[in-house]
């Protein structure tokens, strides 16, 4: 079983039991989400569409941890103008477990 929801405004395809990491969620390690925009679900190979959402579906997960991601290293140049700028970046976030799909 499977499906395919709408997390933080990007979309991902679940299964259960496993981990993925999102845009950081508010919460703290062990606290249990639930995601109600379900675009997808699919089980023994029938398949329900949403127009735009499945009805009645939901996606719960249990946070694992809060991390953030690789430096980003941001660096403009013009040249022969003497300008340079150097920034950096690190995204933030979580890992989630996913737990049930009903």
């Amino acid at each position: 079983m499977y499906a395919i929801v709408n997390i933080a405004g990007q979309q991902f395809k679940v299964e259960e039991n496993q981990e993925i990491f999102v845009h950081r969620q508010t919460g703290n390690e062990g606290d249990k989400l639930e995601f109600s925009e379900v675009l997808l679900k699919a089980r023994d190979g029938k398949v329900e569409v949403g127009a735009p959402t499945v009805a009645k579906a939901s996606v719960s997960a249990t946070i694992l941890s809060h991390m953030k991601g690789d430096k980003v290293i941001i660096f403009k140049k013009k040249r022969r103008k003497n300008y340079r700028v150097k920034n950096g970046h690190r995204q933030s976030f979580t890992k989630i477990k996913i737990d049930k799909i009903s």
